[in-house]
């Protein structure tokens, strides 16, 4: 087993945690994980955007109040106003790195900036790169990430567990000390000792059957900081993108919001809109809102599906302002100039996360998190459209200047006892990980997902419970494996889901509850203290 150490040690390669090594100082040595190759992640599949008030028609002061609108009173509001009063800065830092975002005039670099408008805004405010920014905004950071020395990257690498003093019986005040770390491709564990580490892991979607995120998005952060001792919040807010592809061949393809934000109409399979029978914004209401009207309609109806439909644009318009999801689905068999689109809601985002402040730090000194992984109070009950790329980005600078800013930590007298492995043996059982991982996301899909009812979240607690016993005692006599980290996460993300969501005796933003329709008179986040 190997001892690496380093200055910071950053957990997860998204926008968030490249942003994160980018904006660190030079000085610092610094490994970058990856828990599968460097560009692989959420963010690469992100079609969106980045909002940002870049309009002389829009305002700082209409950003905050949507944002705070859509998160269903539970935003913080100097968050809220911190992430859009630095949303400008992190675009012409982007910009600056050599990300190519879409113009007014596609052949004409000169021409203005494109601003698409999605759920939730006021105005035209999301600036893309067509409709792969997040392909766009990944392979840029990748170049500049490759091309520091000061940065070591280890692709193909999965945290077990955050390293404490408090897990070393020591007299210190409780910090983080580094990770025990898995090398995925020769099954070898290493320790990584940092008086920095920093959380930037993703969500926890793959927590549910249906997701549109990929398979790496197993709550690994989330779960680590709750086992090494900081508070989470806001774990029932589970965001279901209304439009993933309907198709027996796609695994999890998401269609962007920007369609919707460009005209795009939802039908039924009589190919009648609907949204109207729900909110005045129709298609442009808050996801939340989308979802759960979808969901209705296709319960009401019995259907595995409904409709998106563009094709009533101009076939050149459709093919330049989506050109990815175009392509993408012709090698389905589907036409989006020239005919509807199906579509089903999906797992897609985490709003809630660890605790942290604007400056990522959490409840145990040297730790920080940021992106899809924290909960700073940004999104609140709900988050509005593209505000997911611009928290990476922000706060991932914010977190770079306070540990730019700090002094160093020294670590030198504090021993860390290598990985035992002396009371383990291989599992001749592989198939009790895949079976309890299938259990998981079943159950977490049928009893929490986009309507809840008290009866169905007490079933999911009960099974929760057996499922925790049994990767307990599997995680105490075999050796680690890559899938049984990742149910091992999962479970404890699904039981912080189902716990916070049982606290919750109202309906608010993504939480709906047939019990418990109505919203209280004081709005207030669940905090769960380990």
């Amino acid at each position: 087993m190997s001892l690496y150490q380093h200055d910071v040690l950053i957990i997860g390669s998204g926008a968030a945690g490249l942003t994160m090594a980018l904006q660190l100082a030079p000085t610092l040595k610094i490994a970058l994980l990856s828990k599968s190759l460097l560009d692989e992640g959420s963010t690469l599949y992100a079609q969106g955007g980045i909002a940002a008030v870049l309009d002389e028609d829009d305002s700082i002061e209409s950003h905050v109040q949507d944002t705070i609108s859509a998160g269903g009173g539970l935003c913080d509001e100097n968050v809220v106003r911190f992430a859009v009063e630095n949303a400008k800065s992190s675009i012409e830092n982007l910009i600056n790195a050599g990300v190519q975002f879409s113009h007014t005039e596609p052949s004409n670099p000169d021409s203005p900036l494109h601003l698409t408008r999605e759920g939730g805004h006021s105005n035209r405010r999301v600036i893309h790169a067509a409709d792969a920014t997040g392909k766009a905004i990944e392979t840029t950071l990748n170049e500049q990430v490759r091309s520091r020395d000061n940065i070591e990257i280890f692709e193909n690498h999965i945290a077990i567990d955050l390293i404490t003093t408090s897990k070393l019986d020591s007299d210190d005040k409780n910090r983080v000390i580094g990770a025990y770390i898995l090398d995925r491709l020769n099954d070898q564990i290493h320790t990584f000792k940092a008086p920095h580490v920093v959380l930037a892991t993703g969500g926890g979607s793959k927590v549910y059957l249906y997701t549109s995120n990929p398979d790496i998005s197993t709550g690994d952060g989330i779960a680590m900081a709750w086992r090494a001792g900081c508070r989470v919040a806001n774990m029932e807010f589970n965001q279901f993108h209304p439009t993933c592809l309907y198709h027996s061949q796609a695994k999890s393809f998401l269609i962007t919001e920007a369609v919707r934000g460009e005209g795009g109409k939802l039908l039924l399979p009589n190919m009648e809109p609907f949204m109207s029978n729900f909110d005045s914004r129709e298609e442009l209401a808050p996801r939340d809102i989308v979802a759960r009207a979808i969901d209705h309609e296709m319960k009401r109806l019995g259907v595995e599906h409904l409709y998106l439909d563009i094709s009533f644009k101009d076939a050149d318009f459709i093919k330049k302002h989506f050109p990815m999801v175009h392509s993408k689905l012709m090698k389905f068999g589907i036409d989006i100039t020239k005919e509807p689109i199906p579509v089903v809601p999906a797992a897609h985002y985490t709003c809630g996360g660890i605790t942290t402040d604007t400056s990522g730090k959490t409840d145990i000194d040297g730790l920080y998190a940021i992106g899809e992984v924290a909960h700073t109070g940004l999104h609140g009950a709900n988050r509005m459209a593209s505000n997911s790329l611009l928290e990476c980005l922000v706060f991932a600078t914010s977190a770079a200047n306070e540990i730019n800013q700090s002094p160093q930590q020294q670590l030198s007298n504090i021993k860390i006892p290598p990985w035992d492995e002396s009371r383990v043996t291989d599992s001749d059982e592989e198939v009790v990980v895949s079976h309890n991982w299938d259990e998981l996301r079943r159950f977490m899909w049928d009893y929490v997902g986009i309507v809840r009812t008290t009866k169905r979240l007490e079933r999911a607690q009960r099974r929760i419970e057996l499922l925790q016993h049994e990767i307990a005692e599997y995680y105490s006599n075999f050796r680690i494996s890559n899938n049984l980290l990742e149910l091992r996460n999962l479970a404890q993300v699904a039981e912080l889901i189902i716990h916070s969501a049982l606290q919750r005796r109202e309906s608010r933003g993504l939480h709906y509850t047939l019990d418990h329709p109505d919203l209280l008179d004081k709005a207030e986040n669940t905090i769960l203290k380990p």
